[in-house]
């Protein structure tokens, strides 16, 4: 008796090795026929105007947004968070797929600055964007540029170098909504 039932679990594993095999054939073949392009690109785009509008609405300071950037810049993430100083964020990535980000807030503080522009430190030095002076700071992981104002600060940052930050700068357009929730009071950078 005991032969016969050791070499019922022998069977049965023989059995389960020859449906994982077959399983795995099915796979692999469903595989290559679905189509599928390696080289698509995975970025998620988002649509950032009616955020920007809704956060020019409650934002206590010009809201700051691009105007006439190339396609080739990607919108990639959008956040208002009035509870958190007002603060805006909206992140691209450039045509060299690097990150720039546009960070604004009632909150000036070195603590906010240190955490959006991943600890870089103010060089001293400025650069013109868009006929602005904006002060140069420089990290390890990525390089800013910082406008402070009265009541305010944006900040331009990312892993992109100096060229593109300065361009996204320079495409920034600063904008309050009106009393009647319309945007007005544009500034351009430039």
């Amino acid at each position: 008796m005991g032969g016969v039932a050791g070499m019922k679990g022998k069977q049965t594993v023989w059995d389960m090795v020859r449906s994982l095999a077959v399983i795995g054939v099915v796979v692999a073949g469903i595989y290559m026929f679905v189509p599928h392009d390696d080289e698509a690109d995975p970025t998620h785009v988002v649509d950032y105007r009616v955020e920007t509008l809704t956060a020019r609405r409650a934002a206590p300071y010009p809201l700051a947004a691009p105007v006439g950037l190339p396609e080739e810049w990607r919108a990639t993430s959008v956040k208002f968070d009035r509870r958190e100083a007002h603060r805006w964020h909206l992140g691209f990535l450039d045509p060299q797929n690097q990150y720039v980000a546009v960070e604004q807030s009632s909150d000036a503080s070195a603590g906010y600055l240190s955490k959006v522009t991943q600890k870089a430190k103010a060089t001293g030095q400025t650069q013109q964007a868009g006929g602005v002076e904006w002060e140069r700071w420089e990290g390890e992981k990525y390089d800013a540029l910082v406008r402070q104002e009265q009541g305010h600060v944006t900040v331009v940052t990312g892993t992109a170098p100096f060229e593109d930050l300065g361009r996204m700068a320079a495409a920034l357009e600063f904008k309050k909504a009106d009393a009647g929730g319309q945007s007005g009071q544009a500034q351009q950078a430039g």
